[in-house]
């Protein structure tokens, strides 16, 4: 009865096992190989059949024995499995089994430029979203916008198209994925600003946020200091012809982009 309650508690750790390793399995799977990607392709019990091919720029590999092989646009089980095809047809291995792993990752990736903590290169696969990208670049950095631009090439002509990255978190169960493709640009633009100065304790520039009213941005600020008031803020605001001039708001008027929150002293 005990060798029973083992042999079941193990069969569940083999089922548990296999269902966190599928996505994995599943994620290298989806990765198509191409143009100049770096291999490492070995094949069991021959040691001397070892090779690290780069794909070349028609998307073939050479391999001991069976020559050049067709690679690019292949995933790396296809890949395995026409290797071990040829070994086998050419009577050169009866039972091939063939490993291919992608060592560098070239003809596939994004890039990811602008205000993000990492930016650089990434690899990409098939189900790579605009989410799992700034992920990689180890998201945005505290000076870095929501709305990232994203530059494609389609047909030989350059797309751009902005997203909102709040939308695809806070929503993403109801939404559409937003896809990456190889060869994307991903921008992250500095986020739109706003000033506040005077009688506060941490003057300077500030991240914009929805929907921030004059007196919400006063805390932002750290506070009013014992000599500033409410009721000598001014607001500054860029005209059409991008000139700072005054204009007449109320404390739960929305700050707007640039704005310059001047905070006055009291009179004693």
């Amino acid at each position: 009865m005990r060798t029973n309650k083992i042999l079941k508690w193990l069969d569940k750790c083999c089922l548990l096992l296999v269902l966190l390793l599928l996505p994995m399995q599943q994620s290298i799977a989806a990765y198509n190989i191409g143009p100049d990607d770096v291999l490492r392709i070995s094949v069991y019990g021959y040691d001397d059949l070892r090779a690290e091919p780069r794909v070349s720029a028609d998307g073939r590999i050479t391999f001991p024995l069976i020559g050049e092989v067709e690679a690019s646009g292949k995933s790396t089980r296809e890949l395995e499995e026409a290797i071990a095809v040829r070994l086998i047809n050419g009577g050169f291995i009866q039972d091939a089994q063939v490993s291919v792993t992608v060592v560098e990752q070239v003809s596939q990736q994004v890039s990811v430029l602008g205000y993000v903590n990492k930016p650089g290169r990434y690899p990409l696969d098939s189900d790579s979203s605009i989410v799992d990208l700034i992920a990689m670049a180890e998201g945005i950095d505290e000076l870095g916008d929501n709305k990232v631009v994203v530059t494609r090439t389609v047909n030989g002509k350059t797309q751009k198209q902005e997203l909102d990255l709040r939308n695809y978190l806070e929503n993403g169960q109801n939404i559409t994925p937003f896809k990456m493709r190889q060869g994307d640009v991903v921008y992250v633009p500095k986020a739109s600003m706003f000033y506040i100065y005077g009688e506060v304790q941490r003057p300077g520039s500030y991240r914009m946020e929805p929907n921030i009213s004059v007196v919400n941005a006063l805390p932002i600020g750290g506070g009013l200091t014992l000599r500033g008031t409410e009721n000598g803020i001014v607001v500054k605001r860029k005209d059409g012809s991008g000139d700072l001039q005054e204009v007449d708001v109320g404390l739960g008027d929305t700050v707007l982009k640039d704005d310059v929150i001047y905070v006055g002293e009291r009179w004693f």
